[in-house]
């Protein structure tokens, strides 16, 4: 991308990751570096314009004419909300996908970064996943909206490479979290859920803090800074339409019962950690292999956990009033 001027559209901008990337990017513009020279960064959220409408997501990209996309919007949730809205989660994608794919074919976008999960994989499967077994069986029940429906922007941007030539490519990484994140209850993921409610009890003067399931199931999780400096590196360097996992190492799977006390300890909450056993666990797990990662991009270091959420913590405390909660 360097030597020419790229316009750089990120749907999804105010969200999470959308927000990450804006952190990234704006540290490169005081560092002035080669890139921030010739990029122009367009951070689009939901009040730009409904990407579930066709009309509207043609309209953003006439206004902007980006040369590149990354595709970030999502109607997204935590493992609760999913099992209740299955077919929303994929009808409702499945047109955001849809619109914005075709919209960069239309609009000769060069390249196509769009965000994937690891929950698109399949239920009964061997460990560790990697990107070769995205399609070979049905995801897990729970979540089968959301999934099939990230799985099907794999097959857009095959299609639209095979037909069109188009370089339409995407990554997979593994749970996310860290500032900006989604802390309501409702809607949640598991760090910043524990994050909000852990809060919510301390400020209750409250002495024991229950967690939903056994806190047996593990995961890898991904520090939203990092995931950033990895899509800069995918949009720049990346030039395969197959998906590349980005995930910390498989040593790195957690059970949710130590991220629970990661986060106790970030609080600095002194009360007891329960387990709710009547509540559904969900997959136990879903270990990430970013062997093809780290063949591609050997030196990268990923933050530490303990670091990482004594940061997110930090920020959730200085900005609960304006934060999505």
């Amino acid at each position: 991308m360097s030597g020419e001027k790229s316009v750089i559209l990120v749907t999804g901008g105010s969200g999470l990751v959308g927000q990450a990337i804006k952190t990234v990017v704006d540290n490169e513009k005081r560092q002035a570096t080669e890139n921030s020279k010739n990029e122009i960064w367009i951070f689009c959220g939901s009040k730009d314009g409904d990407l579930r409408d066709k009309s509207a997501t043609e309209a953003l990209f006439e206004k902007y004419k980006p040369t590149h996309v990354i595709h970030l919007a999502a109607m997204v949730g935590g493992l609760f909300h999913n099992m209740a809205h299955n077919l929303d989660f994929f009808r409702e994608n499945m047109a955001i996908n849809d619109n914005v794919l075709h919209a960069s074919f239309r609009y000769k976008v060069k390249k196509v970064v769009s965000c994937l999960s690891t929950c698109i994989f399949p239920d009964k499967t061997s460990y560790p996943i990697d990107e070769t077994m995205v399609h070979n069986g049905p995801p897990h029940d729970s979540n089968y909206g959301y999934s099939y429906a990230k799985r099907m922007i794999d097959v857009l941007n095959r299609g639209y490479h095979l037909q069109h030539g188009c370089t339409f490519t995407s990554v997979i990484p593994c749970n996310v979290f860290g500032p900006h994140d989604n802390f309501r209850l409702e809607t949640s993921h598991v760090i910043p859920a524990l994050i909000r409610r852990m809060d919510d009890v301390m400020q209750n003067g409250e002495p024991t803090f229950s967690v939903m399931g056994t806190g047996k199931p593990r995961r890898q999780f991904i520090y939203s800074l990092d995931l950033a400096k990895l899509f800069l590196w995918v949009l720049r360097n990346y030039e395969n339409v197959e998906p590349i996992m980005l995930s910390v190492d498989e040593d790195d799977e957690l059970p949710i019962s130590a991220v629970a006390e990661t986060i106790k300890q970030a609080h600095g909450y002194t009360g007891d950690i329960v387990y709710d056993t009547s509540k559904a666990d969900g997959q136990y797990k879903k270990t990430a292999s970013n062997k093809k990662l780290r063949s591609l991009y050997k030196d990268f270091k990923f933050t530490p956990f303990q670091v990482a959420i004594t940061e997110t913590v930090a920020w959730f405390k200085q900005n609960r009033e304006s934060a999505r909660t």
